[in-house]
């Protein structure tokens, strides 16, 4: 296959996408929407469910930020109840952060509800569709992984 014709497959199937997203945006979560986060603190939650507890320096990272700009957001989400701070006491430099029980309950309540709207789109699927589906979705995890983008699940 000629390097243009992958191109216009990847353009094609990225439109594609966009238009099932904008069909498909009733279905998100109200919860989602409703959420009374920032962007940031969205990221550190996601961060924190989706890799479990972590330095402030990995989410820093993870955030693209600096230190200081990471544990102002943290900050404002322990004052909420949502992460946990808790010191290292063998190294009072390290600080690692997780998600309290209320914020796990947030999130993992978020995750369940989506993951219950595609099922609800996955069985109006024809048996056909949902192999076709199902062979798709494995081809683009093996891709991931393939570009160093390894998808992870939710720690539950």
């Amino acid at each position: 296959m000629k390097e243009t014709q992958k191109k216009d497959l990847v353009e094609g199937i990225l439109q594609l996408s966009d238009r099932v997203f904008r069909e498909l945006l009733p279905i998100v979560p109200r919860e989602l929407l409703e959420l009374d986060l920032t962007m940031p603190q969205v990221k550190v939650v996601l961060l924190l469910f989706l890799n479990g507890p972590a330095r402030m320096s990995v989410l820093a990272s993870g955030l693209g930020v600096t230190l200081a700009t990471a544990t102002g957001v943290v900050d404002r989400l322990v004052d909420r109840g949502i992460v946990l701070r808790e010191d290292q006491p063998g190294d009072r430099r390290v600080v690692l952060c997780r998600l309290s029980e209320k914020g796990h309950e947030l999130t993992s309540g978020l995750w369940h509800s989506a993951r219950e709207r595609t099922r609800k789109l996955l069985e109006a699927a024809a048996p056909s569709q949902l192999a076709l589906i199902g062979r798709a979705l494995e081809a683009l995890s093996q891709a991931g992984m393939a570009a160093g983008e390894g998808l992870q699940s939710p720690a539950d």
